[in-house]
């Protein structure tokens, strides 16, 4: 007896991505039996790296995690999420605040494409941790190595060397 394949799209910037997305990831698979980590395009964010080599740097942590792609899309995530026939999306809360903004959004993306969100609260540990303030430590030479991979680690050191 099999039951119905289920497909969750984990979309963000992931400008870098850091030890809590791979949290929600690696905790989203045990729930899911196809997690697609979607990197947007955003127009209206100041990224630090082009979409390719987000996806470069996230292919080098899934490789060899049984269910997991990267892939980069533009436009709408809902959009995206149809094209790929995906059954939810994947989001991670971190706090209060988080919550407010994913409420609205989840509800949107169910009225605009009758496609479900289901979050996952972070690891403790990683509660505070996001892009912004990773790139902000990072760009005046503090060490993040706890809150990001090595190989991320690697990438922000290159990017912001003298």
């Amino acid at each position: 007896m099999s039951g119905k394949f289920v497909r969750a799209i984990f979309p963000g910037s992931f400008d870098p991505i850091t030890n809590g997305h791979l949290d929600v990831i690696s905790r989203g698979i045990k729930l899911f039996d196809e997690v697609i980590v979607a990197v947007g395009k955003s127009p209206l964010k100041n990224q630090l790296f082009s979409p390719e080599e987000r996806v470069e740097m996230i292919n080098e942590l899934i490789a060899g995690l049984p269910g997991v792609s990267v892939e980069g899309f533009d436009g709408l995530m809902v959009e995206f999420a149809k094209h790929k026939n995906a059954d939810v999306i994947l989001r991670g809360l971190r706090s209060l605040t988080d919550v407010h903004y994913e409420l609205e959004l989840a509800m949107t993306n169910r009225s605009v494409a009758g496609i479900e969100t289901v979050f996952i609260m972070t690891t403790e540990q990683y509660g505070f941790i996001s892009s912004t303030l990773i790139r902000q430590v990072a760009s005046l030479g503090g060490d993040i190595s706890n809150m990001v991979p090595a190989n991320v680690n690697k990438w922000l050191r290159e990017r912001f060397a003298p």
